[in-house]
């Protein structure tokens, strides 16, 4: 047999430029995936409370009230509750543009989610720096777990208090602590 037949043509690899192309079709695969969580862009609008703050959407013609996933941060009228909300407030000042990643809604009706404000997860800064409870009925996140742990340790924040109360036991115990 003649070596003609089997020969290859040269192979050519794509170029760096073909990348854009490659994310956006991995990209387009991702939206057609059942259950995909994808993230969108909104803005901060109001900080209620220590895990909950209020996001503009450019779908939306209001804001919405969105729930901080997997946390619990002290009530307002709870010891800490303050300086958790001026926290969060600091984290994500109004007009912060935010990405969003829903996850459903509460019994409340708000929207549950995760949050990244440009400095990583909301959630995980607000635990690292002790301003919020790993919400236990909801998360046992070994990671989540490990940064209150750490918090807790080094007395930051929540755990600087002489006895803090987590928020459940707070409201299971009508907020007369």
């Amino acid at each position: 047999m003649s070596s003609r037949y089997f020969s290859n043509p040269p192979v050519h690899f794509p170029s760096q430029s073909a990348a854009p192309i490659v994310r956006q079709i991995a990209f387009a695969f991702a939206l057609a995936l059942p259950g995909a969580a994808l993230a969108q862009v909104c803005t901060v609008a109001s900080v209620h409370d220590g895990d909950t703050m209020r996001l503009q959407c450019p779908s939306q013609k209001k804001s919405m009230p969105v729930r901080l996933e997997r946390i619990d941060a002290p009530e307002i009228g709870q010891a800490g509750g303050i300086a958790s909300r001026d926290f969060l407030r600091a984290l994500c000042p109004v007009g912060t543009p935010t990405r969003l990643s829903r996850h459903g809604r509460d019994r409340y009706g708000r929207t549950l989610g995760d949050v990244d404000c440009g400095h990583g997860s909301v959630q995980e800064t607000m635990l690292r720096h002790g301003y919020a409870w790993v919400y236990p009925k909801f998360t046992a996140e070994r990671a989540l777990v490990d940064l209150q742990g750490e918090a807790k340790a080094g007395r930051r924040g929540l755990w600087a208090l002489p006895a803090p109360v987590a928020p459940w036991e707070y409201r299971k115990r009508g907020r007369n602590l």
